[in-house]
């Protein structure tokens, strides 16, 4: 995933429709203009150069207009602010040709500018030919007529103006127009496929078909066309839930704990499972619900939407099997110089948490799940819920922790819990969904949940926040809010939504929960939820239940790490092939001037 961020944070955002339709008035009508009134310095010059300047605005417009419309209608990426943006960006490499043209022409001659003004139309084409056939879905041919279309449309004026000087100009240039779009057509084309061969050589997929599969998710927000393709690339897994549910006369509140990791990005994958799965339980079930992260990495993402239904479904269907029992012991903390770990018996099942808070506390190595339950099962328990709170990160490289120390710290937490007798106890929970935060800030839709569990004297409360992961020492300071509102023990977890990664551009490619969201804000609804689920305190029972899902398509961390080394490998080669392809063809258009 780091690989993948590195990438994505190389993206950016494009101008408005407002801002790029002004550009581009700037550069029509005020650069290509100035500078075309040069070389034609009268009065009928200044008045053909304005005319000039006019005309191609407008042609750009139309024509960008005409394709978003009418050619490209079918296609959900190229919008009328986008077809404009690129526009504006291809009249920006245009005004450079125009630019040098003019420069050269100062001393050379009219003609010199002309030929520089041709040059700069085929790199135009050659950029939006790359354009087109690289990110839409148009078929190539369409591709080829919505890249020529507006170009060529803007050469009529200059066509026009160099007539008005020397009406042998326009018959000089007409084989050099025929000629060129194939050149450079067939240029981009053979670029694009070239790029192709490494994604079909490494998976059976070409790369830029896999590019416009990501395009479409990135910029409009569409999942199938890339879930597709992470189907085909996927494994078959067994996934595991586990439940640990607490009910009075009804359900209470439940905690969830896939073996899914809920990524890779965006609404793709299982991303959006933490959420979902949140909404649908309680829709279905009743009370509050909320979803933790298991101890597992990214070798466990869904591949699709579509798996995550399974999931949810197979868990709300056997959810109805769970039985329930007295008995809680009080929340127990552990730690050592590495972890913290905390644990609370709820009937004879451990629900055990680990943190390495203040350090980056990322993704535990999966064999400790397996570890902590064996544990559990030699000291009598009958299984243990395992729980990595995610709950703090820093701008420092991760460090793997040993899991020899993980094991050590997450044992002695497990034998001081079952040396204490199982007591009555309450539960109490409560959602809030802060309106002013949302998945550019950091936060998912499942919002703050708080689980407030009161054993004897002991009140405990368990705060759980959509999102992937906290900035380090948030986690402190919501503890001590915590404390001061009257409970005596307390963690904070964050669900590791990748619903928030990929929506905003820099480093990590989303913000950790306290980087972009005023952090005294969150803990003013921490402590309100928290307040709201003690208000609600009944006597409760525990149910624990673990669900298999069967065969679930998983797309694995080795395939993630594949497909990011693709995208390495595809960029490697369009490095290789760039400057042979487009300089090859800007020598022979040169070339085929010189004759001219």
């Amino acid at each position: 995933m780091e690989s993948a961020l590195k990438h994505y944070s190389s993206l950016f955002f494009l101008p408005t429709f407002k801002r790029a339709g002004a550009i581009l008035a700037v550069i029509c009508i005020g650069f290509v203009w100035l500078l075309t009134s040069v070389l034609i310095p009268s009065i009928n010059g200044l008045i053909y150069s304005f005319a000039l300047g006019i005309s191609l605005f407008v042609i750009t417009l139309l024509f960008d207009y005409g394709a978003s419309y009418f050619v490209l209608k079918q296609d959900p990426i190229f919008v009328l602010r986008r077809t404009v943006a690129l526009s504006l960006f291809c009249w920006c490499v245009w005004l450079v040709f125009i630019g040098l043209g003019v420069a050269l022409g100062t001393f050379f001659g009219l003609w010199q500018w002309i030929k520089l003004c041709l040059l700069g139309f085929s790199a135009v084409l050659t950029l939006r030919a790359v354009v087109f056939f690289s990110s839409s879905s148009m078929s190539p041919t369409w591709g080829a007529v919505v890249s020529l279309l507006q170009p060529l449309a803007c050469l009529i004026p200059f066509l026009v103006l160099w007539g008005s000087i020397n009406s042998a100009v326009p018959v000089q240039v007409l084989p050099f127009l025929a000629a060129s779009p194939f050149l450079c057509l067939a240029s981009a084309y053979l670029f694009v496929s070239l790029l192709d061969r490494q994604g079909q050589k490494a998976f059976g997929i070409p790369s830029m078909t896999l590019f416009k599969a990501f395009m479409q998710n990135w910029v409009v927000g569409l999942n199938e066309p890339i879930e597709s393709y992470l189907e085909k690339l996927g494994e078959d897994e067994d996934v595991e839930v586990s439940l640990l549910e607490f009910v009075s006369s009804k359900p209470k509140a439940t905690i969830l704990v896939p073996t899914v990791h809920p990524g890779p990005f965006k609404n793709i994958g299982s991303s959006l499972l933490p959420s979902l799965l949140k909404s649908e339980f309680e829709r279905e079930h009743g009370g509050e619900a909320c979803v933790l992260l298991g101890i597992l990495g990214h070798e466990l993402d869904l591949a699709s939407q579509k798996q995550n239904h399974r999931v949810v479904d197979q868990v709300l269907t056997a959810a109805k099997l769970a039985t329930f029992v007295d008995g809680a012991t009080s929340f127990v903390r552990v730690s050592n110089d590495v972890a913290t770990v905390n644990c609370q018996l709820f009937g004879r099942t451990a629900f055990v948490s680990l943190t390495l808070s203040p350090k980056t506390t990322e993704d535990l190595p999966q064999e400790l799940s397996k570890i902590v339950r064996e544990e559990a099962n030699a000291l009598g328990l009958d299984s243990a819920i395992v729980v990595n709170a995610h709950n703090s990160i820093t701008d420092e490289p991760y460090e793997e922790v040993s899991l020899e120390v993980l094991r050590e710290v997450a044992s002695e937490a497990l034998r001081q819990v079952v040396a204490l007798s199982l007591e009555p106890f309450d539960v109490g929970a409560a959602t809030v969904y802060p309106q002013e935060f949302g998945l550019t800030d950091g936060m998912g839709q499942g919002g703050i949940t708080a689980v407030a569990v009161r054993v004897a004297q002991q009140k405990t409360v368990y705060v759980i926040i959509d999102g992937n992961n906290m900035v380090s020492g948030l986690r402190e300071k919501i503890l001590s809010a915590l404390s001061s509102i009257g409970f005596d023990r307390s963690e904070v977890f964050t669900t590791d939504t990748h619903a928030v990664s990929a929506v905003v551009l820099g480093r990590r490619g989303y913000h950790p929960v306290g980087e972009a969201i005023n952090q005294d804000v969150l803990i003013d609804y921490l402590k309100k939820a928290a307040a709201k689920a003690s208000e609600r305190f009944e006597t409760c029972k525990a149910g624990c239940l673990s669900i298999v899902v069967s065969k679930v398509r998983v797309i694995g961390k080795e395939r993630i790490r594949s497909l990011s080394t693709l995208v390495d490998l595809t960029l490697q080669k369009a490095k290789q092939i760039v400057v042979p392809i487009f300089a090859f063809e800007g020598l022979l258009l040169a070339l085929y001037l010189s004759v001219l």
